[in-house]
């Protein structure tokens, strides 16, 4: 019954998505209002503050404010990932012309200005940080992007798909800055040519994603120099591990804060440096940090959380990001599977709409139902397409 019902939510997501010409909203897209001239603000942290006004009111005044529904490039990749686990687990034809068709899609829209390929968002974005230009690409969007040709690539083939994840490695090579540490260990900064500061800029989900990224290259190049450089970003993060196993978002005290999605994608990525290299020399931070993981960000009803510390809000990311994290390292804890069922049935059951599509936060007392793209639609189809192939029998995909 429970996998009929994850099956039957992935369809009606579907067609949502399709009949919404794969656009959306973003949370972070508050800076595209253009209403009153709001778009054409100067002062940082007035853009700041427009910009998590737009996020955080639980209900959405995009449309009052001239923002658009839009694609976004990491969604496009997010779909891809999810309609390549379909296909596998169905067979269904449309699934892998529509996967195509995504990754068709990004080969077309990157950021032409950087060495090889790489991408980012389509608005201005501006945080405690620093601001990050329309179009401007980070290593976050472009690792995620160019691991989701790399996995299309070894289920499908298609060499095509390998040269642009190759063209993403020069992009991290060429034009993101590196932090040195006096043990050896290497940070990537988030985005290109910072030069100043670095230390200040040390980002753990960003670091690792882009060392992930290197290593499946090296896997696929035997460039050893990509197997150094991932080797020594994925030591920086695992030697930064808090006592409990958790690790801050970054490493300067303004980052100082532990969530549940970009726990994640630090999992994840030491997990895929792991299996692209064969290298255990992190294998007892990668088991504490999931460990930490399972005990820490979902409740015993499959309730997603945010943070370390407080239930809400109750983010569709954390849900999908649960889900799929939860699934691909399946191997470091049994009870794995079970859980992301349950995190799987919870979401369902309380954020997807019956048209389809996924809420964006569940507070105590009102939902924001705005559909996100990336951050959402794209990411639950991801999530549940990785858990429905991880069950389906062998002799059916």
């Amino acid at each position: 019954m429970a996998e009929s019902r994850i099956v039957d939510s992935v369809k009606r997501l579907d067609d949502w998505i399709t009949s919404h010409d794969f656009k959306a909203y973003d949370p972070f897209d508050g800076l595209s209002a253009r209403l009153l001239g709001l778009d054409r603000l100067r002062n940082h942290y007035l853009k700041i503050i427009l910009q998590q006004s737009v996020r955080r009111l639980p209900i959405n005044v995009r449309p009052l404010l001239g923002i658009q529904p839009n694609v976004s490039s990491k969604g496009m990749a997010f779909c891809a990932l999810g309609y390549l686990k379909l296909f596998k687990a169905t067979g269904n034809s449309q699934y892998r012309q529509r996967l195509h068709n995504c990754l068709g899609w990004l080969m077309k829209n990157y950021s032409s200005s950087f060495s090889g390929r790489s991408w980012g968002n389509h608005f201005n974005y501006a945080s405690r940080g620093g601001a990050i230009p329309k179009g401007f690409p980070t290593i976050v969007w472009t690792s995620l992007i160019a691991n989701a040709f790399l996995d299309v690539y070894e289920e499908l083939g298609n060499a095509e798909y390998l040269e642009t994840a190759r063209a993403s490695g020069e992009f991290i090579l060429n034009d993101i800055s590196r932090y040195e540490a006096d043990d050896g260990s290497i940070c990537f900064m988030y985005v290109p040519h910072k030069k100043n500061n670095l230390q200040d800029q040390c980002v753990h989900n960003s670091n690792v994603l882009g060392a992930c990224l290197l290593s499946r290259l090296y896997k696929h190049t035997g460039d050893t120099a990509l197997l150094d450089l991932s080797k020594r970003s994925i030591a920086f993060t695992a030697r930064r591990q808090l006592d409990n196993g958790a690790w801050n978002y970054g490493e300067p005290r303004k980052f100082h804060w532990v969530d549940s999605f970009h726990t994640g994608y630090v999992l994840e990525s030491m997990h895929g440096y792991r299996k692209a290299t064969n290298d255990d020399s992190y294998d007892v931070q990668l088991a504490k940090g999931y460990q930490f993981f399972l005990g820490t960000f979902f409740e015993k009803d499959g309730t997603p959380r945010y943070y370390d510390h407080k239930r809400y809000p109750i983010d569709i990311q954390c849900a999908s990001q649960g889900v799929q994290t939860l699934v691909n390292l399946r191997e470091h804890d049994s009870a794995s599977m079970e859980l992301a069922a349950r995190v799987a049935e919870w979401t369902i059951e309380n954020m997807q709409d019956r048209d389809g599509h996924f809420y964006f936060r569940k507070y105590p007392l009102i939902v924001n139902k705005t559909p996100m793209f990336h951050w959402g639609q794209a990411t639950m189809l991801a999530a549940l397409g990785a858990l429905i192939e991880a069950t389906t029998p062998a002799s059916l995909s």
